[in-house]
Formats: C-alpha cells, structure tokens, sequence
C-alpha cells in the first residue's frame, strides 16, 4: 500500500494527457504562470478534491472552498485549477454536418417521384 503525503503530492508533477496532450503550456488556455502552477499544485489540487488527502491548514480549506464554487478563487493555484475545471469540463460541440439523414417511406416515395422528372440534355457536338 502506497502511502500518500503532501509532499509526495506537491514534488509530483501534474499531467492530463487525454485533454492536454502537449501540456498546460502549450495548450494556449493558460498563461505561464497558471501553468506552471497547475504542473506544480495540480495533484495536491486532485487529491484534495478527491477527499485522498484531508485539508491540514486554512489555505487548504479555502482551496477547497473555492473549488466547490463557495467562495471565488484567490490565489494563482486556486484560479488555474479553476479555470481547468471550467475548460475540460466544458459541454462538446456538436457535430457542424448534423447527423444522418435518415430516409422514411414518404421521403422515399417522394425521392422516387423526383426522378421522373430528370430531363435529358443532348448536345450535338459535331454540328457547324
């Protein structure tokens, strides 16, 4: 059983490779200061959120706070995990195409009705 401590936490580096593949500061939605924050805080952030660590001091407990939407966000740390939170929980875009077109039996018999319709265009070619 591993043992996880605050300073494990903090010493550790903070990756998400599924939304931020090449990294917080390449990504272009943090500044270099919220990056490096998020690289540097981001699993303390993580493992108080998800109740791995319990809040030891005040900073934790507003941290907490604030990450919950009780209060706003006040130091570096809390507003680059706030705007994290914001950017991969964000809703997807839809699909700009639509989806499918599905057929139904009035649509077809219309499609089929259209094609009576076509007109066919002869061109003679070889008349001067």
């Amino acid at each position: 059983m591993v043992i996880v401590t605050r300073d494990s936490l903090v010493n550790r580096i903070f990756t998400d490779p599924k939304n931020y593949p090449y990294g917080f500061s390449r990504s272009g939605d943090f500044s270099i200061n919220e990056s490096k924050a998020l690289s540097q805080y981001g699993c303390l952030c993580a493992a108080l959120v998800d109740g791995v660590v319990e809040p030891d001091s005040e900073e934790d407990e507003h941290f907490l706070l604030s990450a919950f939407g009780k209060v706003e966000p006040d130091t570096l740390a809390e507003r680059a995990w706030f705007k994290y939170q914001k950017r991969i929980n964000r809703p997807k875009p839809g699909n700009i195409y639509g989806s499918k077109i599905t057929v139904t039996d009035e649509d077809s018999d219309q499609l089929e009705s259209d094609s009576d319709d076509d007109v066919t265009l002869e061109v003679d070619v070889d008349s001067n």
